[in-house]
C-alpha cells in the first residue's frame, strides 16, 4: 500500500521550542525541513552579518527559495517539516493548500511562562523581535483543529 507523505506544520510562536525540536529529530526522520529563517541565516552567514541586519533584504528571496523547497519536496513525494510561527488558522490554511495530498499533522509548541520565552529571545543573538511583533502573535495564536484539515495533532511534549 502507498502512503501518502506528510507535512507536519510546527505551530508556535518564537522561543517556543520549534527549532530546538527539529535540531533534535532531525537524525531520527528522513524529512525536507522548510523555513523560511534557515535562508535568512544563510544568507546573513555569507555576507557576514547578524539576521535583523539582512532580514529586510533578502526576506522576499527567503521565501521565493523556501517555497521552491516546497514545491521540489511535494513532486518528489517527501515528507515536510514545516518551521515557521503558523500561529492563525487563516496561515495554515494558505499553506496547507499547496499540499492537497499530504497527510497533514500540526505540532502545537505551547508559549512558555513569560520569563522562560524572555531568555529563550534574548539568547537569540542578532535575532530581536520587537515587543509589538510578539504580543501580535502570541494575541493571534490559534490552537490548530481539525477543521483545517489536520488529520492529527500533537503537542511539541508527546514527543
Amino acid at each position: 500500500m502507498i502512503t501518502n507523505p506528510t507535512v507536519y506544520m510546527l505551530i508556535g510562536v518564537p522561543g517556543s521550542g520549534k527549532s530546538t525540536f527539529v535540531a533534535k529529530q532531525k537524525r531520527d526522520f528522513n524529512f525536507v525541513y522548510v523555513s523560511s529563517d534557515y535562508f535568512v541565516e544563510k544568507f546573513a552567514q555569507k555576507m557576514g552579518k547578524t539576521y535583523d541586519e539582512v532580514f529586510k533584504e533578502v526576506a522576499p528571496r527567503a521565501m521565493r527559495l523556501m517555497n521552491r523547497r516546497i514545491q521540489t519536496a511535494r513532486r518528489n513525494k517527501r515528507n515536510i517539516v514545516w518551521d515557521q510561527t503558523n500561529v492563525s488558522a487563516k496561515s495554515r490554511a494558505k499553506k496547507l493548500t499547496q499540499l492537497p495530498e499530504y497527510r497533514k499533522v500540526a505540532i502545537y509548541f505551547a508559549t512558555p511562562p513569560e520569563d522562560v520565552l524572555a531568555e529563550r529571545l534574548a539568547s537569540r543573538t542578532g535575532k530581536a523581535i520587537p515587543d509589538f511583533v510578539m504580543k501580535s502573535m502570541k494575541d493571534n495564536m490559534e490552537y490548530p483543529t481539525r477543521d483545517e484539515g489536520f488529520d492529527e495533532i500533537l503537542t511539541a511534549d508527546n514527543f
